[in-house]
């Protein structure tokens, strides 16, 4: 069974080892770097290995108007649960701050939402040096995502598809890994635990019919979600969202959309950069 945990050595930056740091242009402009902006840990300059290069989607309208109704039948999901409704305001809002992001991926699993990345062009070492002279104040870097991530996500995306699973599996799994009780600060831990273990009751017994013959597909399928909180939440924001709300906030994008706008078919185009 593959699943999505990835080597640490996968995303270890190379940039910095003896051999890189021997050549001379590197070392000329990684001490220039160093004296303007005053980086002087390897860990603080930028990264040159193929990995860690950021990048950005190859189609950007077509894949975040994708993700963004993937977002909007999520916020759907945890509008539309009783059970979900019934938590206090602050549960609901941890429980949202902590499982968007993995139920936001399910989606992407169930919707069979496919993305090409392509390398993110940026300025080389000496052209960085020579723009610094202009602006004796730098404005901080928007972050991007990194090659080594979105091929992270990726596989587990794969690993899913791999699992083919039905709208009732979906639906059932959604449940459990939305109402998780080890999200610190929940008031009713108790409640929303039991309503965990009524998720996976109910996904159990739909496997029975589904798949009578595959005993350990219960196993692999929470084995296999469990990955899911690998995949950090900046990456999901970083890739598919923050080309379309600039610097606003995320999740306070999705309360938004949970509380205050209902009845409507919601698009994130509305929300301009900050």
């Amino acid at each position: 069974m593959t699943t999505c945990s990835m080597d640490l050595d996968y995303e270890r930056c190379q940039c910095h080892s003896e051999e890189n740091r021997n050549a001379i242009l590197y070392t000329l402009l990684s001490q220039n770097l160093n004296h303007k902006w005053g980086s002087h840990s390897p860990s603080q300059q930028r990264c040159l290995c193929q990995r860690r290069r950021t990048v950005c989607l190859q189609t950007p309208q077509v894949t975040c108007q994708a993700a963004s109704d993937v977002l909007v039948k999520t916020v759907s999901f945890m509008k539309n649960l009783p059970s979900f409704q019934l938590l206090p305001r602050g549960d609901q809002l941890l429980l949202l701050n902590s499982c968007w992001a993995p139920l936001f991926i399910l989606g992407l699993v169930q919707e069979m939402v496919t993305f090409e990345v392509m390398e993110t062009p940026a300025p080389s070492m000496l052209k960085r040096i020579l723009l610094d002279g202009q602006s004796k104040r730098r404005e901080p870097e928007r972050t991007q995502p990194t090659l080594a991530g979105v091929q992270r996500l990726q596989c587990c995306l794969n690993t899913f598809w791999s699992l083919d699973l039905s709208p009732k599996e979906y639906a059932y799994l959604k449940g459990a890994v939305l109402f998780n009780p080890d999200v610190p600060g929940l008031r009713a831990s108790l409640y929303i635990e039991s309503l965990q273990r009524e998720a996976q009751r109910a996904l159990r017994e739909v496997l029975v019919p589904l798949h009578p013959e595959d005993q350990g597909r219960f196993a692999r399928i929470l084995l296999i979600a469990s990955t899911l909180r690998s995949i950090p939440p900046a990456l999901i924001t970083d890739l598919f969202f923050r080309p379309i709300i600039g610097n606003a906030d995320i999740i306070e994008v999705i309360t938004e959309m949970l509380y205050e706008i209902t009845c409507r078919q919601l698009t994130l185009s509305s929300h301009t950069a900050s």
